[in-house]
């Protein structure tokens, strides 16, 4: 028997008539403006959620190893840059995505559930994504509709899809992406198990909350992020099933897991979509080299934001190799631990044709919705337009073809590594 809770009984019907939501936004609308980079987009994020969705958001596996690991590695790269190149503003940062035109490198990743974090959930980042003229991608776990998404957001689309067992269901999937023109599939392949997340085992983390002593505790430390859940439709896992809520829906996504999915599995989902389609989660040069045999067009190197296997590696490490596997013809795209515009330069400069971004975008939604995420990319658009100036190239192209002779790998430093005081600023794990 299901918990009452204060969606069955109705809450949100009366208080989404009661326009409180500005009153308790504003003092994260006023953090959100002075934010100057990712960092400080976290720490508004933190301010304004409940700690187990922030939590959620922020945790990598395990002791969080691959988390801290994924973002030091960008320091043991430097950049090399000419002088005296005659570039002339504004550099030119249009390239292509699964064969599409796009305005920038670097697109909002697909991630589930982004109406955890703020109400407006992923239609934020869909519009975030077409004012910046991006790729989007929509999570199989989103709670946003394929329909609402495509009325959103006219340019080029990725669905992902994870390793399901029904073939029907990933069929009907399929089909739904295809009709709201979705240009690219994503198989997620690294999600065969759930990852030990234990920052969410300690915060007792549920969808729906459980409503303990210490969550409702913390919901009134929160008003902004707890007026905006109650005040809105429970959410539903609305590309699978909108008249399913989450939490009942979340036993059958568990049990959809299949960890038997295999490359001949991929075979017959490849033939089913007939289209440009990614392998996500691909860390080793000798897996790449299998897909590209399997079908796929474009290699996603990532290991799901740190969240599965501690201690794999960062994906800018093993991005040089993976290209050098698989040839300069093939896609690549890179997601993993960019939190700056010069990490998103030494991916592209290392083999990356575009880079995804995932923490720092939802740091943006749950401080401020469809404002934040938009934040979120202005700051890194700023950061890459200036790093790729300063670096003597005008061009994305320009980047690619010439990125091997401006980076360099040196060895580490301990001054590279946090400090005592480096979680707030966002490297996070084991802190209770």
């Amino acid at each position: 028997m299901s918990m009452i809770n204060p969606h069955k009984l109705g809450v949100h019907k009366i208080l989404k008539h009661v326009p409180l939501n500005a009153i308790f936004d504003a003092p994260s609308k006023r953090r959100l403006a002075k934010a100057v980079n990712i960092a400080d987009l976290r720490l508004c994020a933190k301010q304004r959620a409940h700690k187990m969705v922030f939590d959620y958001l922020d945790a990598g596996s395990d002791d969080e190893i691959s988390l801290r690991r994924g973002k030091d590695a960008y320091s043991e790269i430097e950049m090399h840059y000419h002088i005296l190149a005659g570039l002339k503003p504004p550099l030119n940062m249009k390239t292509k995505i699964f064969g599409c035109d796009v305005d920038l490198p670097f697109f909002a990743c697909p991630t589930a559930g982004n109406r955890m974090f703020h109400h407006e959930g992923e239609t934020a980042a869909a519009k975030a994504a077409e004012h910046h003229g991006s790729l989007y991608g929509l999570s199989s776990l989103a709670t946003t509709g394929i329909a609402e998404i495509a009325a959103i957001h006219n340019g080029p689309k990725v669905f992902q899809l994870y390793v399901w067992k029904d073939r029907e269901l990933v069929k009907e999937v399929l089909a739904k992406a295809k009709e709201g023109g979705f240009n690219a599939l994503a198989l997620t392949v690294d999600f065969t198990w759930y990852g030990n997340r234990e920052r969410d085992i300690r915060n007792d983390f549920s969808i729906p909350p459980k409503y303990s002593v210490a969550q409702v505790v913390e919901a009134i430390r929160k008003p902004a992020w707890t007026y905006d859940f109650l005040s809105h439709d429970a959410y539903t896992y609305a590309c699978i099933n909108t008249d399913v809520p989450a939490d009942s829906l979340a036993a059958f996504v568990n049990s959809q897991i299949a960890p038997e999915f295999d490359w001949h599995d991929a075979e017959w989902l490849l033939g089913e979509w007939n289209g440009p389609a990614a392998v996500k989660g691909v860390v080793r040069p000798d897996d790449a080299v299998k897909a590209v045999e399997t079908g796929f067009s474009t290699m996603w190197v990532s290991n799901h934001g740190a969240r599965q296997l501690d201690t794999s590696p960062a994906t800018i490490d093993v991005l040089p190799s993976i290209r050098e596997a698989v040839g300069p013809d093939v896609e690549i795209i890179m997601d993993g631990g960019v939190q700056r515009g010069t990490d998103i330069c030494k991916a592209l400069a290392l083999g990356a044709d575009s880079v995804g971004i995932g923490k720092p975008y939802l740091y943006g939604l749950a401080a401020g919705g469809t404002d934040g995420v938009i934040k979120a990319i202005d700051i890194l658009k700023v950061e890459l337009d200036r790093a790729m100036g300063l670096l003597g190239v005008g061009s994305v192209d320009d980047l690619k073809k010439r990125g091997p002779g401006l980076v360099k790998r040196r060895g580490a430093s301990a001054r590279d590594y946090p400090d005592r005081n480096a979680y707030e600023r966002g490297y996070g794990g084991g802190v209770i």
